[in-house]
Protein backbone atom coordinates (compact mmCIF):
# COMPACT_ATOMS: atom_id res chain seq x y z
CA UNK A 1 0.00 0.00 0.00
CA UNK A 2 1.31 3.32 -1.26
CA UNK A 3 2.24 5.99 1.45
CA UNK A 4 0.07 9.08 1.10
CA UNK A 5 2.05 11.91 -0.56
CA UNK A 6 1.39 14.89 1.04
CA UNK A 7 -1.43 17.46 -0.62
CA UNK A 8 1.12 20.39 0.18
CA UNK A 9 4.31 18.66 -1.58
CA UNK A 10 1.95 17.88 -4.69
CA UNK A 11 1.17 21.36 -4.96
CA UNK A 12 4.84 22.46 -5.02
CA UNK A 13 5.80 20.31 -7.95
CA UNK A 14 2.78 21.12 -10.06
CA UNK A 15 3.57 24.46 -9.23
CA UNK A 16 6.93 24.36 -10.53
CA UNK A 17 5.53 21.96 -13.49
CA UNK A 18 7.61 19.37 -12.74
CA UNK A 19 7.10 16.31 -14.51
CA UNK A 20 9.67 13.79 -13.71
CA UNK A 21 10.65 14.13 -10.16
CA UNK A 22 13.93 12.77 -8.45
CA UNK A 23 13.88 11.62 -4.18
CA UNK A 24 16.75 11.91 -2.37
CA UNK A 25 16.31 10.31 1.66
CA UNK A 26 18.60 9.84 3.86
CA UNK A 27 20.17 6.44 5.39
CA UNK A 28 17.23 6.71 8.10
CA UNK A 29 14.28 7.25 5.69
CA UNK A 30 15.22 5.37 2.36
CA UNK A 31 13.05 2.88 3.17
CA UNK A 32 10.05 5.12 2.81
CA UNK A 33 11.16 5.36 -0.87
CA UNK A 34 8.82 2.54 -2.86
CA UNK A 35 5.41 4.20 -0.51
CA UNK A 36 6.59 7.83 -1.56
CA UNK A 37 7.79 7.20 -5.10
CA UNK A 38 4.02 5.01 -5.80
CA UNK A 39 2.05 8.13 -4.07
CA UNK A 40 3.84 10.30 -6.55
CA UNK A 41 3.12 8.21 -9.71
CA UNK A 42 -0.16 7.73 -8.66
CA UNK A 43 -0.76 11.48 -8.47
CA UNK A 44 1.04 11.56 -12.22
CA UNK A 45 4.51 12.41 -12.01
CA UNK A 46 7.36 10.07 -13.34
CA UNK A 47 9.56 9.23 -10.27
CA UNK A 48 13.54 8.39 -10.27
CA UNK A 49 14.64 7.37 -6.49
CA UNK A 50 18.63 7.79 -5.89
CA UNK A 51 20.05 5.54 -4.21
CA UNK A 52 23.39 6.65 -3.46
CA UNK A 53 24.34 7.42 0.09
CA UNK A 54 23.17 11.13 1.77
CA UNK A 55 24.28 12.91 3.85
CA UNK A 56 22.27 15.63 4.24
CA UNK A 57 21.10 18.78 2.00
CA UNK A 58 24.76 19.50 1.83
CA UNK A 59 24.70 16.34 -0.40
CA UNK A 60 22.44 17.18 -3.22
CA UNK A 61 21.87 14.29 -5.75
CA UNK A 62 22.44 16.60 -8.84
CA UNK A 63 23.82 13.55 -10.95
CA UNK A 64 19.94 12.06 -10.34
CA UNK A 65 18.12 15.28 -10.91
CA UNK A 66 19.68 15.70 -14.42
CA UNK A 67 16.98 13.34 -15.26
CA UNK A 68 14.14 15.03 -13.81
CA UNK A 69 12.62 18.34 -13.37
CA UNK A 70 12.73 18.43 -9.75
CA UNK A 71 14.85 17.36 -6.90
CA UNK A 72 12.59 16.35 -3.56
CA UNK A 73 15.01 15.90 -0.47
CA UNK A 74 13.84 14.35 2.58
CA UNK A 75 14.97 14.80 6.01
CA UNK A 76 16.55 17.93 6.16
CA UNK A 77 16.04 21.71 5.53
CA UNK A 78 17.63 23.67 2.76
CA UNK A 79 21.55 24.68 3.07
CA UNK A 80 21.13 26.29 -0.50
CA UNK A 81 19.39 28.14 -2.49
CA UNK A 82 18.29 26.27 -5.93
CA UNK A 83 14.70 26.68 -7.59
CA UNK A 84 15.12 22.96 -8.83
CA UNK A 85 15.20 21.45 -5.32
CA UNK A 86 12.68 21.14 -2.43
CA UNK A 87 13.39 20.33 1.04
CA UNK A 88 10.84 18.11 3.04
CA UNK A 89 11.84 17.74 6.69
CA UNK A 90 10.48 14.65 8.61
CA UNK A 91 9.06 15.94 11.32
CA UNK A 92 9.25 13.75 14.76
CA UNK A 93 7.05 14.51 17.63
CA UNK A 94 7.95 13.70 21.72
CA UNK A 95 6.22 14.33 24.70
CA UNK A 96 7.45 18.15 25.74
CA UNK A 97 7.07 16.87 29.19
CA UNK A 98 9.96 15.75 29.25
CA UNK A 99 11.63 18.45 29.54
CA UNK A 100 11.13 18.43 33.36
CA UNK A 101 13.81 16.10 33.26
CA UNK A 102 16.81 18.50 32.10
CA UNK A 103 15.22 21.45 35.20
CA UNK A 104 17.59 20.03 37.40
CA UNK A 105 20.74 20.32 35.43
CA UNK A 106 20.06 24.12 34.35
CA UNK A 107 22.12 26.43 36.90
CA UNK A 108 20.94 29.34 34.93
CA UNK A 109 16.92 31.14 34.68
CA UNK A 110 18.38 32.01 31.40
CA UNK A 111 19.59 29.77 28.41
CA UNK A 112 19.78 29.39 24.78
CA UNK A 113 16.97 26.47 23.23
CA UNK A 114 18.47 24.86 20.37
CA UNK A 115 17.53 21.22 18.60
CA UNK A 116 18.17 19.58 15.16
CA UNK A 117 15.37 19.87 12.07
CA UNK A 118 13.68 17.17 13.12
CA UNK A 119 12.00 18.50 16.28
CA UNK A 120 12.41 22.56 15.21
CA UNK A 121 8.58 22.18 14.68
CA UNK A 122 8.06 22.08 18.65
CA UNK A 123 10.61 25.10 19.51
CA UNK A 124 7.02 27.32 20.34
CA UNK A 125 5.91 24.75 22.67
CA UNK A 126 9.17 23.79 24.35
CA UNK A 127 9.55 27.86 25.12
CA UNK A 128 6.26 27.70 26.54
CA UNK A 129 7.36 24.92 28.56
CA UNK A 130 10.24 26.62 29.84
CA UNK A 131 8.94 30.09 31.03
CA UNK A 132 5.97 27.96 32.47
CA UNK A 133 9.04 27.16 35.15
CA UNK A 134 10.61 30.40 34.87
CA UNK A 135 13.70 30.38 32.63
CA UNK A 136 14.12 33.00 30.28
CA UNK A 137 14.58 31.97 27.05
CA UNK A 138 16.20 32.92 24.36
CA UNK A 139 15.80 31.07 20.59
CA UNK A 140 17.99 32.53 17.74
CA UNK A 141 17.86 33.10 14.65
CA UNK A 142 20.62 30.83 12.22
CA UNK A 143 22.23 30.88 9.54
CA UNK A 144 21.49 30.58 6.10
CA UNK A 145 22.51 26.76 6.72
CA UNK A 146 19.87 26.66 9.50
CA UNK A 147 16.87 28.20 8.07
CA UNK A 148 14.42 27.69 11.35
CA UNK A 149 14.98 29.47 14.66
CA UNK A 150 16.99 27.42 16.89
CA UNK A 151 18.22 25.05 14.40
CA UNK A 152 21.57 23.82 14.60
CA UNK A 153 23.75 21.42 12.32
CA UNK A 154 26.59 19.40 13.20
CA UNK A 155 28.61 21.66 11.00
CA UNK A 156 26.77 25.08 12.36
CA UNK A 157 25.86 25.91 15.56
CA UNK A 158 25.26 30.12 15.01
CA UNK A 159 22.05 29.30 16.91
CA UNK A 160 23.87 28.16 20.12
CA UNK A 161 26.53 30.79 20.09
CA UNK A 162 24.30 33.79 20.26
CA UNK A 163 23.80 35.72 22.84
CA UNK A 164 24.62 36.14 26.10
CA UNK A 165 23.20 33.20 27.79
CA UNK A 166 25.63 31.78 29.90
CA UNK A 167 23.67 27.93 29.25
CA UNK A 168 22.69 26.07 25.95
CA UNK A 169 20.17 23.57 26.28
CA UNK A 170 20.08 21.11 23.18
CA UNK A 171 17.10 19.09 22.27
CA UNK A 172 18.09 16.16 20.42
CA UNK A 173 19.84 12.68 19.75
CA UNK A 174 23.37 11.64 20.21
CA UNK A 175 26.38 13.88 21.65
CA UNK A 176 27.79 15.20 18.49
CA UNK A 177 25.75 18.35 18.52
CA UNK A 178 26.03 19.43 22.37
CA UNK A 179 29.83 18.82 22.10
CA UNK A 180 29.79 20.93 18.93
CA UNK A 181 27.50 23.67 21.05
CA UNK A 182 30.05 23.51 23.74
CA UNK A 183 33.41 23.83 21.90
CA UNK A 184 31.70 26.40 19.65
CA UNK A 185 29.90 28.49 21.93
CA UNK A 186 32.07 28.27 25.37
CA UNK A 187 28.68 28.00 27.00
CA UNK A 188 27.77 25.77 29.57
CA UNK A 189 25.18 22.76 27.45
CA UNK A 190 22.72 20.54 28.84
CA UNK A 191 21.70 17.75 26.21
CA UNK A 192 18.33 16.20 26.38
CA UNK A 193 17.22 12.83 24.40
CA UNK A 194 13.48 13.49 24.00
CA UNK A 195 12.78 10.17 22.78
CA UNK A 196 14.89 8.29 26.06
CA UNK A 197 14.22 11.04 28.21
CA UNK A 198 18.00 10.69 29.17
CA UNK A 199 19.94 14.57 30.55
CA UNK A 200 23.50 14.86 30.55
CA UNK A 201 25.94 17.53 30.98
CA UNK A 202 28.05 17.89 27.94
CA UNK A 203 31.97 19.17 27.64
CA UNK A 204 34.46 19.42 24.39
CA UNK A 205 37.24 18.02 26.98
CA UNK A 206 37.26 14.58 25.58
CA UNK A 207 37.22 15.06 21.98
CA UNK A 208 40.11 17.48 22.64
CA UNK A 209 41.88 15.10 24.07
CA UNK A 210 41.53 13.13 21.32
CA UNK A 211 42.10 15.47 18.64
CA UNK A 212 45.26 16.79 20.40
CA UNK A 213 46.72 13.50 19.78
CA UNK A 214 46.07 13.15 15.95
CA UNK A 215 47.33 16.90 16.12
CA UNK A 216 50.64 15.22 17.40
CA UNK A 217 50.52 12.23 14.79
CA UNK A 218 50.42 14.90 11.74
CA UNK A 219 53.36 16.98 13.19
CA UNK A 220 56.23 16.45 10.79
CA UNK A 221 54.78 14.42 7.89
CA UNK A 222 56.38 15.15 4.54
CA UNK A 223 52.84 15.62 2.52
CA UNK A 224 49.71 16.97 3.32
CA UNK A 225 46.32 16.40 1.04
CA UNK A 226 43.94 19.00 1.57
CA UNK A 227 40.82 17.89 0.74
CA UNK A 228 37.90 19.34 -1.15
CA UNK A 229 34.79 18.17 -1.36
CA UNK A 230 32.75 18.06 -5.10
CA UNK A 231 29.50 18.35 -3.18
CA UNK A 232 28.19 21.80 -3.58
CA UNK A 233 27.08 22.12 -0.19
CA UNK A 234 30.38 21.32 1.10
CA UNK A 235 32.99 22.94 -1.16
CA UNK A 236 35.15 25.75 0.52
CA UNK A 237 37.65 25.43 -2.36
CA UNK A 238 38.99 29.36 -1.39
CA UNK A 239 39.43 27.73 2.17
CA UNK A 240 41.88 24.86 0.94
CA UNK A 241 43.90 27.18 -1.41
CA UNK A 242 44.00 29.54 1.57
CA UNK A 243 45.33 26.50 4.06
CA UNK A 244 47.69 25.06 0.97
CA UNK A 245 49.20 28.24 0.66
CA UNK A 246 50.52 27.54 4.57
CA UNK A 247 53.04 25.17 3.44
CA UNK A 248 54.86 23.88 0.51
CA UNK A 249 54.17 20.32 1.23
CA UNK A 250 50.38 20.81 0.87
CA UNK A 251 48.65 19.67 -2.17
CA UNK A 252 44.35 20.15 -2.70
CA UNK A 253 42.86 16.97 -3.44
CA UNK A 254 39.38 16.73 -4.61
CA UNK A 255 37.26 14.15 -4.08
CA UNK A 256 33.24 12.96 -4.14
CA UNK A 257 33.24 10.04 -1.38
CA UNK A 258 36.52 10.21 1.37
CA UNK A 259 37.01 6.60 2.54
CA UNK A 260 39.88 5.47 3.91
CA UNK A 261 40.65 3.44 1.13
CA UNK A 262 40.45 6.49 -0.85
CA UNK A 263 43.10 8.15 1.59
CA UNK A 264 45.68 4.94 2.16
CA UNK A 265 45.83 5.14 -2.16
CA UNK A 266 46.06 8.80 -2.62
CA UNK A 267 49.45 7.94 0.38
CA UNK A 268 49.69 11.43 1.62
CA UNK A 269 51.09 11.48 5.65
CA UNK A 270 48.13 13.63 6.50
CA UNK A 271 44.93 15.09 5.32
CA UNK A 272 43.27 18.64 6.56
CA UNK A 273 39.61 18.14 5.93
CA UNK A 274 37.56 20.89 4.27
CA UNK A 275 35.04 18.87 3.15
CA UNK A 276 32.12 17.58 5.95
CA UNK A 277 33.04 18.63 9.35
CA UNK A 278 31.93 15.72 11.03
CA UNK A 279 34.26 13.47 9.00
CA UNK A 280 37.17 14.55 10.93
CA UNK A 281 35.73 14.27 14.21
CA UNK A 282 33.70 11.19 14.03
CA UNK A 283 35.65 8.91 10.96
CA UNK A 284 39.33 9.19 12.38
CA UNK A 285 39.57 5.78 13.67
CA UNK A 286 38.44 4.58 10.29
CA UNK A 287 41.54 6.95 8.37
CA UNK A 288 44.62 5.14 8.15
CA UNK A 289 46.46 8.76 8.73
CA UNK A 290 45.51 11.82 10.81
CA UNK A 291 43.13 13.75 9.42
CA UNK A 292 42.83 17.47 10.72
CA UNK A 293 40.43 20.08 10.77
CA UNK A 294 41.28 23.51 8.95
CA UNK A 295 41.78 24.74 12.41
CA UNK A 296 44.08 22.21 14.18
CA UNK A 297 46.04 22.55 10.70
CA UNK A 298 46.56 26.30 11.01
CA UNK A 299 47.55 25.55 15.02
CA UNK A 300 49.96 23.10 13.59
CA UNK A 301 51.51 25.88 11.06
CA UNK A 302 51.54 28.61 13.39
CA UNK A 303 48.35 30.69 12.07
CA UNK A 304 46.27 30.15 14.90
CA UNK A 305 47.31 30.17 18.84
CA UNK A 306 46.29 26.76 20.52
CA UNK A 307 43.94 29.09 22.70
CA UNK A 308 41.93 29.73 19.52
CA UNK A 309 40.92 26.49 19.11
CA UNK A 310 37.44 25.84 17.95
CA UNK A 311 35.32 23.22 16.13
CA UNK A 312 34.80 23.73 12.20
CA UNK A 313 31.93 25.19 11.21
CA UNK A 314 30.49 25.96 7.71
CA UNK A 315 28.74 29.26 7.95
Amino acid sequence: MWLSVTSDLIAKLKGLGAHRVALQFPAGLKRKAAGIAGGLREAGFEVIVSGDSCYGACDLSLDTLRFADVLVHFGHAPVEDRPDVICEPWPVDFDISVLHNALPLLRSTSISLVTTVQHAHLIPELEQYLRSHGIDVLVAEGSGRTPHRGQVLGCCFTAAKAGPTPEVLFVGTGVFHPIGIALASRKRVVALDPLTGRVQEVTGHTLMRRRFAVMEKARGVETIGIIVSSKTGQQRMELARRLAALSPRAVVVMMCEVSPDELLNLGFGAYVNTACPRLAYDDQVRFPVPVLSPQEYEILSGARSWDEYTIDEIS
